[in-house]
């Protein structure tokens, strides 16, 4: 039987619960055109049961360990031969005809090796979710927004995003790359632990000259939560730290020390107004993740130049050369549309 071009790949850790509420409409939405496969992180729920006894048709990777977000999709990925991966939230509920547009953006679009479909809340269903709404972009500073989410602004889908368009990122959450990009790249950075790994992943593929796109014709919902609760502090900490991660690694220009003077400047103000909210736990954050930082400079450094060496005609389509902090909190433009389109790279 010839192998399908896709797999669809969900990485589960005791994730029965998601399991049983998203995994059937995965397989019947999915099977004409992909393989199903689940990653396990060696759960120790009935995951693995459930899996055999109710989804024969999926396929089962089984890791001796717990390896988190990147680690799994990293080591479980090796086993896995498809011309495109599908990265997919356990939590992620599929449409008809979910994948067949995005692989048709991506074969007519030259060079594009990643993409993702709308992404809307599974809870209030006409709304664009947190992670990857209408796809990703970075601003100057390299803090990282979406069509329909800014921060925490979110807008209702109106049809305002309806055409297929080049972003900056694609959110983990539904990802498709090609197997050979992924390969090129060396995966996901197990550094970053969670959060901002697939910007991080495809600020790489940027670099060597690659495009991200956001598939606008297909769409999928986002539970959300699964991992970290957005109000968490630890998921604070994360953020910061790894966005300062990426900079270094990706940002590959003569004025690095002056982007991260600005950044450290621009970080202290988040801190403060953490602090003007009575957020104390998430000031902490902040702070330990500038340490964080500073504590890995040098893993960081040597990370750096190696992505140095692999740099061809970096893309910078999806970014915004402006602050996104000035002109949502100072200037009031909190959502996408708000921002001229003049000031994207295209």
């Amino acid at each position: 039987m010839k192998m399908k071009r896709v797999a669809v790949v969900i990485l589960n850790w005791n994730g029965e619960k998601f399991l049983r509420q998203f995994l059937p409409d995965v397989v019947q939405y999915s099977e004409a055109l992909a393989d199903v496969v689940v990653i396990d992180n060696a759960s120790t729920d009935q995951s693995l049961a459930i899996l055999r006894s109710e989804f024969p048709s999926v396929q089962i990777v089984e890791l001796d360990k717990n390896y988190g977000f990147a680690g799994g999709y990293n080591h479980g990925l090796r086993k896995v031969s498809h011309e495109f991966y599908v990265l997919l939230n356990s939590d992620v509920e599929v449409t008809p005809d979910w994948i067949a547009p995005v692989l048709r953006y991506m074969d007519d679009t030259p060079r594009m090796v990643a993409c993702q479909p709308k992404i809307l809340d599974f809870h209030r269903k006409e709304w664009f979710e947190y992670a990857g709404a209408a796809g990703g972009y970075i601003d100057k500073d390299a803090y990282a927004f979406c069509a329909g989410r800014v921060f925490f602004e979110f807008e209702k889908d109106l049809g305002q995003y309806s055409q297929n368009e080049e972003v900056f990122w694609a959110s983990g959450a539904a990802m498709f790359i090609r197997r050979d990009a992924w390969l090129e790249v060396g995966g996901l950075d197990e550094d970053f632990f969670a959060h901002m790994e697939e910007i991080d992943l495809c600020w790489r593929l940027k670099n060597r000259g690659y495009k991200v796109g956001a598939c606008r014709d297909s769409k999928v919902y986002h539970y959300g939560g699964g991992t970290l609760d957005r109000q968490s502090p630890f998921k604070t900490y994360l953020n910061f730290r790894n966005n300062l991660y990426m900079l270094v690694k990706n940002y590959h220009t003569s004025n690095l020390r002056v982007k991260l003077v600005r950044r450290m400047l621009l970080d202290g103000i988040a801190g403060l107004r953490f602090i003007t909210e009575g957020k104390w736990s998430h000031f902490t954050a902040v702070l330990k993740a500038h340490f964080s930082f500073y504590g890995n400079m040098r893993t960081l450094q040597r990370k750096r130049r190696k992505e140095e060496l692999a740099i061809v005609e970096p893309n910078l389509t999806g970014v915004y050369n402006q602050s996104i902090l000035k002109h949502f909190f100072l200037l009031k433009k909190r959502r996408f549309t708000d921002l001229d389109p003049n000031d994207f790279n295209r």
